[in-house]
């Protein structure tokens, strides 16, 4: 596993961490100077969790640290028990490929950082690194949810410190970073860009950026089949995912049964 400071010190170098949603991505921001790289799906969620084979590729092919995300669905940061699982497979499946560590966040309904399931995850997750994502800027109290994720022991804290840009707000960035002290990496996002990365490294305590950078890039396919597409059209919304629809599921699995075309079991 590839060595990386996790708290910020004085003689720790600026780390520039990029946020890429395929192994392809990973590679090109890593040739293009990314010391690290965040590896997501479906970035237009916010991201996800990568496949299995995105992770070990971008292992083996970035020459930088690969943290991955650890996120079942876009939506809320409310997790049932059973997608909490799959996040614990996850975790494992992800360790054995080599990644330098994971990113991930729990809240529970009240908004609080939820620390027992933050726990259960950081000890699967372990000796690999941690990062607790933005689930942190929405939470319900972000002095209070630093001190409780430093607490757990996480190795980084992304945050735009509940803003859109953190650039527009480096005074709490400040505070924020001198909260958590030497407890953990304070890894602001959200705005920064090569023209203001300078005041943002600035802040006392800041080593590490993390940003985004993508484009979109047409498709190199000659055919095109007009009117198919593979998706519903895209309304972010921060408090809704999507679930089973059971009745729905019931009321075709009965049909089938009744009609003789249902599968045996």
């Amino acid at each position: 596993m590839p060595d990386q400071p996790t708290n910020p010190t004085s003689t720790t170098p600026r780390v520039l961490e990029v946020c890429c949603g395929s192994a392809d991505f990973a590679v090109a921001a890593a040739g293009a100077g990314a010391d690290r790289v965040e590896l997501c799906d479906n970035l237009v969620e916010g991201g996800t969790t990568p496949s299995i084979g995105a992770v070990a590729l971008a292992v083996e092919r970035c020459g930088v640290p690969v943290m991955a995300m650890i996120r079942p669905r876009g939506g809320d940061f409310l997790y049932s028990d059973l997608e909490l699982a799959v996040m614990l497979r996850d975790i494992e499946a992800i360790r054995d490929q080599g990644a330098f560590g994971v990113v991930f966040g729990a809240l529970r309904s009240d908004g609080a950082i939820d620390a027992d399931r933050m726990t259960r995850l950081i000890d699967a997750a372990r000796p690999m690194s941690v990062t607790c994502h933005r689930a942190f800027d929405v939470s319900r109290d972000l002095d209070e949810s630093v001190d409780v994720l430093c607490e757990l022991g996480v190795d980084r804290l992304l945050t735009s410190v509940g803003q859109a840009s953190v650039v527009d707000h480096l005074d709490r960035l400040a505070a924020l970073a001198a909260r958590a002290g030497d407890r953990l990496a304070v890894m602001p996002c959200g705005g920064v860009r090569a023209n203001n990365v300078d005041r943002v490294f600035a802040v006392p305590g800041i080593r590490e950026v993390h940003i985004g950078a993508s484009r979109r890039v047409p498709s190199a396919m000659e055919y095109r089949a007009p009117g198919v597409t593979m998706g519903a059209a895209y309304e972010p919304d921060e408090y809704a995912f999507e679930a089973a629809d059971v009745e729905r599921i019931r009321a075709v699995a009965a049909h089938l049964a009744a009609s003789g075309q249902r599968a045996a079991s």
